[in-house]
């Protein structure tokens, strides 16, 4: 027997036990096996030897050697009988121990799993090298058997276990005892864009392609995936029904919702139904690949569609809003949106109020909610209005506010003058800064005590925007919010003695300032005018009120109608032709009246002084 070198101890021979073919600790030496291998007894040993029917001790040793048969190329069992520094000394029950490389038993980290006394499977290499040692291989071993059970797996058409290890060109390869490839469209029944995410995931596959020879092997995953899924859609759609609140998994996420695996078949959890609260995207709340319950909304068995709701799995907010809230409470909340009408606050998970641009503040030069407010802002506004029904809050922010209408009022009475800058001009008047931050108005009907003549052009055009200009205060109403100012009203209203100066059937003198289909407008003097209706304009039939005057003529005309407060007062020509005929002809008769009294006199006197001459003639 040879000795054994890099052992601990020199009779470690003799003392090492035995591992038979199968794999089984024997615990008795090997001179004691080679005794009942070749059936020596007590009778057949003389001074140590042995002799049977001639035979020598050595050709009795080569026997029990070739008995078991063991040659190059072979895998078997053996036990490790020491662990050195380069190499793990392994006894297979040969004349020779074989040797081990270290690397082969080192795992990730570099430590070393294996120990004196375990049981290993080996690879013959080689019977005996330069060393005297036989060359054994662990890993070869394993990839031999590993060989050996997937060539049955494949003859069975079983399926084998294995672990992804790498991404590798066109799919994925995969450890089942040696490296096998997954082919990327047969690792699920859709294609896969991310491969990455099955690396280091232990999964089974079937064999669909296998050469010994060549060393390759070919997976799929995509059969075993879809008789899966057709099991648990199959049982799924049995036990599905509306109402069930169910588990699943994000299998995919769009714009407008996402889908959720729920077992083998899909349903969709629109946008609208995901929360309660405001959502940009799904993206916000999910990623792909998480657990979520959700409630089935709708099941449409026919065509196997469903729709799910997540929000609905907890209470709705809105229908215990008017129970934590009141109009007029104060709260706080966070700007989630801005549009240009108002900005949005979320007071809670789900619960969010409108902040109407006009309740902002009372500025009225507020334009745009974004001049206050931004998205995240943290805010405190005031409840106008709850309508939980239809799930609309109002809310304001100039409530929290002093109101600077109620100091305007104290601070400018009617009356008041006061001087500002023109912020702007419109159709209808001037809005005037008066330093307050609230803008007064002068409408155009404040102006001017006159009224526009034709030709005159409009009295806006005598202002323009930067403009310095002095105002009366008429009145301020908080309720409405209007301040209202006038130009005119600095100066006398030439109405104001109106019915002083001129009296119903008093006769006036004026210039025609306008003609119209009904008449003419005759200014009486400065700020005052006349109308001359058309049927007031003369005696006869007048068609157009353009055939008897024209703008600039001076006309006289009699007052017929005066009403100060509506500031009208009512003219005819046509009257004061005939009022002015009517003087003339009782001036005329009241003369006529006095000369006919005169002759009456003269002749009643020349009469007497003739004595009565011609009575006596007319007796004759």
């Amino acid at each position: 027997m040879m000795a054994f070198e890099g052992t601990n101890a020199g009779d470690q021979t003799a003392k090492k036990a035995k591992v038979n073919m199968a794999g089984k600790k024997d615990t008795t030496s090997w001179m004691d096996q080679f005794e009942e291998a070749t059936g020596a007894t007590e009778e057949t040993k003389t001074n140590g030897q042995y002799t049977e029917e001639g035979r020598s001790f050595t050709e009795l040793y080569e026997q029990s050697v070739t008995a078991n048969n063991v040659g190059e190329g072979e895998v078997v069992d053996g036990v490790v009988i020491n662990v050195g520094q380069d190499y793990v000394t392994v006894d297979i029950g040969y004349k020779s121990e074989g040797l081990v490389p270290i690397y082969e038993f080192k795992g990730p980290d570099g430590t070393v799993d294996v120990k004196a006394g375990d049981v290993i499977t080996v690879y013959l290499e080689r019977m005996e090298s330069d060393t005297g040692f036989m060359q054994l291989s662990k890993d070869k071993a394993q990839i031999i058997r590993a060989w050996d059970e997937i060539s049955q797996a494949c003859e069975k058409d079983q399926l084998v276990e294995g672990t992804v290890i790498a991404k590798v060109k066109g799919g994925l390869s995969v450890d089942i005892g040696v490296k096998a490839f997954l082919p990327g469209s047969q690792v699920d029944v859709k294609p896969v864009k991310n491969l990455d995410k099955y690396i280091g995931k232990k999964l089974k596959f079937k064999i669909i392609k296998f050469n010994k020879k060549r060393g390759n092997i070919v997976l799929s995953r995509r059969a075993i995936v879809a008789e899966e899924k057709e099991k648990m859609r199959v049982e799924t759609l049995s036990t599905l029904q509306e109402g069930q609140i169910i588990a699943g998994t994000v299998k995919n996420i769009t714009d407008y919702g996402a889908f959720i695996d729920l077992g083998g078949m899909d349903g969709l959890l629109h946008i609208t139904d995901m929360s309660w609260g405001r959502v940009k995207h799904p993206s916000e709340l999910f990623q792909v690949g998480d657990e979520i319950k959700v409630k089935v909304l709708k099941y449409d068995r026919e065509k196997e569609r469903i729709s799910l709701g997540l929000k609905q799995v907890s209470p709705n907010p809105w229908e215990e809003l008017s129970t934590k809230i009141n109009v007029y409470d104060r709260v706080k909340g966070k700007v989630v949106s801005i549009k240009d009408y108002g900005a949005f606050v979320e007071l809670s998970e789900g619960i969010e109020g409108l902040i109407h641009v006009s309740e902002m503040s009372w500025r009225r030069d507020v334009k745009h909610p974004s001049k206050l407010l931004n998205v995240g802002d943290e805010v405190e506004c005031q409840v106008l209005e709850i309508d939980a029904k239809n799930k609309r809050l109002s809310l304001g922010l100039k409530q929290l506010q002093e109101n600077p209408w109620t100091a305007l009022e104290k601070k400018y009475p009617a009356g008041q003058i006061v001087e500002g800058e023109i912020k702007s001009v419109t159709d209808f008047g001037l809005f005037v800064d008066i330093g307050e931050g609230i803008d007064g108005l002068i409408h155009v009907s404040d102006l001017t005590w006159q009224k526009s003549k034709a030709g005159a052009g409009n009295p806006l055009e005598k202002f323009k925007k930067g403009d310095k200009i002095k105002s009366m205060v008429l009145s301020i109403d908080k309720e409405t919010e209007k301040f209202s100012l006038g130009i005119k009203q600095l100066e006398r209203d030439p109405w104001e003695n109106v019915r002083t100066n001129y009296k119903v059937g008093s006769a006036i003198e004026g210039k025609v300032t306008k003609v119209t289909d009904f008449g003419a407008f005759v200014e009486i003097e400065e700020g005052i005018e006349g109308l001359v209706y058309v049927s007031e304009l003369s005696d006869q039939r007048v068609d157009k009120p353009s055939d008897v005057v024209k703008v600039g003529d001076v006309v006289r005309a009699e007052v017929i109608t005066l009403d100060p407060k509506e500031r009208r007062i009512g003219l005819s020509m046509k009257k004061l032709k005939t009022s002015e005929e009517r003087a003339a002809y009782a001036t005329y008769v009241n003369q006529k009246d006095k000369k006919t009294s005169l002759g009456d006199l003269l002749g009643e006197k020349l009469k007497g002084a003739l004595g009565g001459k011609d009575d006596e003639k007319e007796e004759d």
